[in-house]
């Protein structure tokens, strides 16, 4: 059995797509899911499960959803070694202001040519660093004032991406310690 992150994009925002969390716990145990537990009402899910493809377990969790809530929801499956990683990663982990610190997890590595251009933007108060799988983002004024957002970099380097900040990428961390336990 593997444990795993699901991050949902876009539910339970302004009204739109909205799903309670223990209908969603309820519809992923149906489809197979085991030990599934949410944390907060973006979308974030740890679950144990069988099936090792991602991409497998990403297509099931989209179709459940679809079917269930009548709705499509982009999802991004990672494994908790994967966040463990991201988080390792980032250059940012020494800024002390915490709160300013974003993980942009992108579904696919983007094209090197996209991921250039994109090194040439500039942003005051954003600072920002370009992995495989993530866009670290170092918002000194916060996210909700940030040019550089999840949208801009879906648009710019032509990925599916969705957001979290690094006290739920840490908490997410915290929930594959505590379901494997």
């Amino acid at each position: 059995m593997n444990t795993y992150v699901a991050l949902l994009r876009g539910i339970n925002v302004s009204g739109q797509k909205k799903i309670r969390m223990e209908d969603l716990r309820a519809t992923l145990e149906n489809v197979g899911l085991h030990r599934v537990k949410t944390y907060i009402q973006s979308g974030n899910i740890v679950f144990d499960s069988m099936e090792a493809e991602i991409k497998t377990l990403e297509a099931t969790i989209y179709q459940a959803i679809l079917t269930d809530f009548g709705f499509e929801v982009p999802n991004l499956v990672l494994t908790g070694n994967a966040i463990h990683h991201i988080l390792e990663s980032s250059p940012f982990k020494e800024e002390t202001n915490e709160k300013g610190l974003y993980f942009v997890l992108l579904k696919e590595v983007p094209n090197n040519a996209l991921v250039s251009e994109f090194n040439k933007l500039k942003f005051d108060n954003e600072d920002f660093h370009v992995a495989a799988n993530c866009v670290y983002l170092n918002c000194r004024t916060g996210y909700g004032k940030a040019k550089l957002n999840n949208n801009l970099i879906e648009r710019k380097l032509k990925v599916e991406a969705t957001t979290r900040n690094l006290r739920t990428m840490q908490k997410l961390l915290e929930l594959t310690q505590e379901v494997r336990d």
